[in-house]
């Protein structure tokens, strides 16, 4: 599809209040929604040294703990606490790094987002990857060497179908031996099609888990449903997933709530399906073409890594991605403390890696950027860094 600098109709059928559904949205009645919450409410970050150092010393950590390690205190203390993490992913993990990279589908969207580059009002040149298209892409990918992609669209059913993400997916299933998805929030039965068609992980990023801050942050399309997005990881493994993974946006709310939120929702998830594999990502708001002057709000980088430590020592055997949102010192930083899986050669346009590689038929079907990326080394770069640092890179 060429592309298109119209901005898009808001999808407002049946708009209801945050804490409802849209039409067609399968309800779970899942638990796990109120435990998280109430855990959210009960947490206090008043902490001391001494309760943050009782929290590292322990086997398995509480929400408490989890608390503890996102406080001030734990601030004060970061050199102890990235040691533990550092055992943690050591003992986990060994010295192993999974490299992967985007493909973005399409950047079409029904949302009305606050924050984000692709939200359907915005004035941007939009594109949807034609089969010929997502083939050059995927040739890009494949010549890097490259094991994992991670198939991404704008959020929009009418313009990347779940057939349309399905035919991608069978694709690179061919070429890939992991290929995971990170498309709208979609009904068992539909996640169930995408793992058929060879996707085998999920991510849902629940933006902000505080549902005032969410109401505001997304006054139309049907990701203003809460819940719905919710239980999307719920939904995902009730499809057949093997993994799923979890985050928030940070910079769009109080940073610890939405830290903590994620994890008590990982661990939830993860106690009711023991075998499926948990992933975790810390993205924080960057800059976008039609926002450049969109920051972090105040999610520093030192903040940022002790969110991460935390994520570690909490669910110590999840993997945690750390992407090129950040700077390459940052990532290098988490290296053997935290983070096992990282983004490279990453472009965050659509058709970027078949018009970065100098195919001109795929650069006439590029779309806008969905945000600013800060590493911009390329896999064979970073690939080599990592391998000079004693990574076994897969």
């Amino acid at each position: 599809m060429t592309a298109d600098l119209q901005p898009l109709d808001v999808e407002r059928a049946d708009y209801r209040s945050h804490l409802g559904y849209y039409t067609g949205q399968e309800r779970l009645h899942s638990p796990v929604l109120g435990q998280v919450l109430d855990a959210v409410a009960a947490a206090r970050y008043e902490h001391s040294a001494a309760d943050v150092r009782a929290a590292l010393r322990r086997p398995h950590r509480t929400v408490v703990d989890l608390a503890a390690l996102l406080s001030p205190a734990a601030s004060e203390l970061s050199d102890e606490v990235a040691a533990a993490a550092s055992r943690a992913t050591e003992e986990h993990f060994g010295r192993r790094v999974r490299l992967f990279t985007p493909l973005y589908l399409a950047n079409y969207c029904g949302n009305a987002c606050t924050y984000c580059g692709f939200a359907a009002h915005r004035r941007i040149r939009r594109s949807r990857l034609s089969p010929a298209a997502v083939e050059a892409e995927l040739d890009a990918i494949s010549a890097t060497g490259l094991d994992e992609v991670l198939i991404l669209t704008g959020e929009s059913p009418k313009f990347s179908s779940v057939a349309y993400i399905a035919d991608a997916v069978a694709s690179a299933s061919g070429r890939f031996a992991r290929v995971g998805v990170e498309v709208q929030p979609v009904n068992t039965d539909e996640y169930a099609i995408l793992r058929a068609a060879g996707a085998s992980s999920v991510s849902v990023y629940q933006e902000t888990y505080d549902p005032d801050a969410y109401d505001l942050l997304h006054p139309g399309g049907r990701k203003r449903s809460y819940p719905y997005r919710f239980e999307s990881q719920e939904r995902a493994l009730a499809g057949g997933m093997a993994g799923v993974g979890f985050g928030a946006l940070l910079g769009l709310a109080d940073w610890r709530r939405d830290a903590l939120a994620a994890v008590v929702h990982a661990a939830r998830v993860a106690a009711g399906h023991p075998s499926a594999e948990i992933s975790l990502s810390c993205p924080r708001l960057r800059p976008t073409g039609v926002d450049p002057g969109l920051d972090s709000g105040g999610v520093t980088e030192d903040v940022l890594f002790q969110i991460l430590c935390a994520y570690r020592l909490c669910l110590p055997a999840a993997s945690i991605t750390v992407s090129t949102r950040e700077t390459a010192s940052f990532r290098d930083r988490c290296l053997g403390v935290v983070a096992t899986k990282l983004s490279a050669g990453v472009s965050t346009e659509v058709g970027g890696h078949a018009a970065s590689a100098g195919d001109a038929a795929a650069t006439c079907e590029t779309g806008d950027a969905q945000f600013e990326i800060a590493d911009t080394r390329t896999v064979a770069e970073l690939r080599e860094h990592l391998r000079a640092r004693g990574y076994e890179v897969q």
